[in-house]
């Protein structure tokens, strides 16, 4: 980290880890059925002085942002046939032939992920749920939905990067470009064309260039250098000065509402990295004897049997359980 922001963060992290060795008794799928703990949860969301919402891939696949199946066939469909690329994710990993393809994959990948409303209007529903209270959000997803979705920016903290960044390939030079402009030439360049509401669309005869030319390979405005995405693999990830400061707010608003009724709210997070969410959210609910965790996820609704009777975990589409609550 560097200027004078505190790292919310690592903070979390921390905490987390410390308090998840606490956690020895195992894991629990909850008390109650479906109804009751969804009534619970609309009454525990009525009075809570602050939510604090964790959210994981499950929310944007709710969301209907799926990366295979039938919208991956849509939108890489020649793709699929010249590579044998089978979903967005893998694709993201492929050693494509040139950096001509290697852009223009991820022109599409960035646009429909990033730039466009998903099919479904969960995150909205979320923030008519939210209207009203004091809440704040973190998120491991990389999508931008919540603010597509009107949800402030200052509540708000995406701890692992941006679709719409790129940032230098020199570890040097550690700032984050926005991508949008690029990424709406390289659409066009590509052959998609806007359809009535501006969205650029797959052309009637289908017909699209699979690779950008030179003069379209993103370049870094500081040394014109290659650029990378704005995501975090490795140590190279780049924690600019808008993300240390939403780092900060996050732990601003925890601290603040250390001995408030909170809702720990898990949207939709896996297994892949607990320590970002899951545990500090185990871990703070059961040091505060005020707070409330409840999980929504489509198959792994689950919370430690140590704090299983101030836990609410609810199986299935969030989406559905969003709708029912409000």
């Amino acid at each position: 980290m560097s200027g004078n922001f505190e790292n919310g963060y690592l903070e979390s992290i921390q905490r987390g880890l410390r308090g998840v060795r606490a956690f020895r008794s195992g894991l629990s799928y909850g008390r109650g059925d479906r109804a009751e703990n969804i009534q619970k949860l609309r009454q525990t969301l009525q009075e809570a002085e602050a939510v604090v919402i964790g959210a994981g891939a499950g929310l944007s696949t709710s969301a209907g942002l799926t990366y295979s199946g039938e919208r991956f066939e849509r939108y890489f469909f020649d793709f699929h046939r010249r590579f044998g690329i089978e979903d967005m994710y893998s694709g993201g990993f492929y050693p494509f032939p040139d950096e001509g393809t290697r852009w223009a994959w991820w022109a599409r990948h960035i646009y429909y992920n990033r730039y466009v409303d998903p099919p479904r209007p969960v995150y909205r529903q979320l923030r008519t749920l939210l209207a009203g209270k004091d809440f704040f959000v973190i998120t491991t997803n990389v999508d931008h939905q919540f603010q597509r979705a009107g949800f402030p920016k200052e509540r708000l903290f995406y701890t692992q990067g941006d679709y719409g960044l790129f940032q230098s390939a020199d570890r040097r030079i550690q700032r984050t470009f926005d991508n949008e402009a690029w990424v709406r030439q390289a659409m066009a360049a590509q052959g998609f064309v806007l359809d009535g509401d501006g969205v650029y669309q797959v052309p009637e005869d289908r017909k699209l260039s699979m690779r950008l030319p030179d003069e379209l390979i993103p370049t870094c405005p500081v040394g014109g250098g290659p650029v990378v995405m704005n995501l975090r693999s490795d140590d190279s990830f780049v924690e600019d000065e808008g993300w240390q400061a939403a780092s900060a707010r996050y732990g601003s608003f925890l601290r603040a509402s250390e001995k408030k009724r909170v809702l720990f709210l898990e949207l939709g997070v896996g297994g892949n990295t607990p320590v970002i969410i899951k545990y500090p959210f185990w871990t703070m609910t059961a040091e505060n004897p005020n707070a409330t965790f409840a999980c929504l996820n489509f198959s792994e609704a689950l919370c430690p049997k140590a704090i299983e009777s101030r836990s609410l975990c609810i199986e299935g589409d969030i989406g559905d359980v969003l709708e029912e609550l409000i």
